[in-house]
């Protein structure tokens, strides 16, 4: 996040994509690991009752005071005359896919909400997301929350030196699709590093075997958004946030990684812990 569209880009080269070393990959990890303790800090505030702006209050003071600054606020993304989002975190509602905005809105029992959090610390970026519940929800909700996070994990295991980078969506897509979900396609991961977008674009869909080789120094993010029903989705007339088509709930879980001779590091995890919430 922020999610750029999912087009084969001419710039997507090897030497398109940043290696990155020890020292980097460390202060990635830092930067990313703050964004980790700022889900922790929110955690406990998501519950009925809370409005969206109160957790965006809450990321931004969390951040600020751990000397790292909000990615999000003021971006702006792609056409030019798209407005500046106007909100630290993306705060997604139940049928909404990604780009919620953190208004007003107040949570309630029975809901999901897709929090994403991005950040730079030190000059390098961290990024990730988190789909919660609201209170007790239905077993569809819960089903939906979990299998979207096993599809995570699915694409991470595939993040592998000198396999192919869209081995990456089959396997998330073949996933989500085998418990009867579909995965949205307009949007992919992205490199991190000192900006939040850089090369490699990543796919959450398949057919694998294709495009370029997994390299050890690569830093991306995974970020599949699995929907209960239909993959279409339709921008909001905010110029931000996207829908379902169908209005059927949507579920995102995103990590940041860095591939290692020995296999892919979750930078967005908190230390000691697997970066997992649902499985």
């Amino acid at each position: 996040m922020f999610l750029r569209r999912n087009k084969k880009n001419n710039q997507q080269k090897r030497e398109g994509v940043i290696l990155r070393g020890k020292k980097e990959i460390s202060l990635l990890r830092d930067a990313n690991q703050l964004v980790a303790e700022s889900f922790a800090a929110l955690s406990e505030a998501i519950k009925p009752g809370v409005a969206l702006k109160e957790l965006d209050t809450l990321v931004t003071s969390y951040i600020k005071k751990n000397g790292a600054q909000p990615l999000y606020l003021g971006y702006k993304g792609n056409p030019p005359k798209q407005p500046p989002f106007p909100g630290v975190i993306c705060a997604s509602l139940n049928d909404e896919i990604c780009h919620g905005i953190p208004n007003k809105r107040i949570l309630k029992k029975g809901d999901i909400i897709g929090i994403d959090i991005g950040l730079r610390m030190k000059g390098f970026c961290g990024d990730s997301c988190v789909t919660f519940p609201v209170g007790k929800i239905s077993e569809a909700a819960k089903r939906l929350l979990k299998v979207s996070e096993e599809a995570l994990y699915e694409g991470i295991e595939e993040a592998l030196v000198r396999r192919r980078l869209t081995n990456i969506g089959a396997a998330i897509q073949a996933h989500a699709e085998s418990h009867g979900y579909s995965v949205v396609k307009e949007w992919g991961g992205h490199g991190v590093g000192r900006t939040l977008h850089e090369q490699p674009s990543v796919s959450h869909t398949g057919p694998g075997n294709r495009g370029p080789r997994i390299k050890p120094g690569m830093v991306f993010t995974i970020e599949p958004m699995i929907n209960a029903g239909a993959a279409d989705c339709e921008l909001q007339t905010d110029g931000w946030t996207v829908k379902t088509k169908d209005g059927k709930l949507s579920a995102q879980f995103e990590h940041t990684i860095a591939i290692t001779p020995n296999g892919p590091e979750i930078l967005s995890k908190l230390p000691g812990s697997n970066g997992r919430y649902f499985i």
